[in-house]
């Protein structure tokens, strides 16, 4: 996934200025898309040199809102639709499973509940997120209905992670 098509889709729900955006990322994206506050800022400031945005608003010390142009709008659509996901994944936990033959086996066994619990820590701040949010509604509010799956498939994420990460403790022999 691209910053840019990211920082378009949310400004096509309303306009924001580089903190409201953040507060966004912080809130649902973190898990998906982590972005830092100079990455967004600075792509803020390319995707308004190329037309992709505009500025509607300015305020105290230096705030913008933007919103997308619609020359932005048609380039979301065109990542959207028109191009193949990179589905590639890297996972530093998968690689280190792959090489847990390195260690003895006691180790490797810790090392495997190691990623239960930090995947139970996941579920438990997961819920507590769930549970902070207004889940009154609207029609017409496409980020809580496409967030709310998007949760929905982190929570499976994790639930599976727990349940795998139990299910290879126990085939490593003691």
């Amino acid at each position: 996934m691209s910053l840019r098509h990211a920082l378009i889709g949310l400004l096509r729900e309303r306009p924001a200025s580089g903190y409201d955006l953040m507060q966004v990322f912080d809130k649902s994206l973190h898990q998906v898309w982590p972005a830092t506050k100079s990455q967004v800022y600075a792509e803020l400031a390319k995707l308004d040199e190329a037309g992709l945005i505009t500025v509607t608003a300015e305020g105290p010390r230096g705030r913008r809102e933007y919103a997308p142009t619609e020359a932005g709008l048609a380039e979301l659509r065109h990542w959207m639709l028109e191009t193949t996901p990179d589905e590639t994944q890297r996972s530093e936990t998968l690689l280190r499973v792959f090489l847990l033959g390195a260690v003895d086996r006691a180790q490797a066994k810790e090392f495997m509940l190691a990623i239960r619990e930090r995947t139970l820590a996941d579920i438990a701040r997961l819920d507590a997120l769930t549970d902070s949010i207004d889940w009154d509604w609207r029609e017409d509010d496409d980020l809580l209905r496409y967030g709310a799956i998007v949760m929905e498939w982190g929570r499976r994420m994790m639930e599976m992670t727990r349940d795998w990460s139990e299910w290879a403790a126990d085939r490593i022999p003691d």
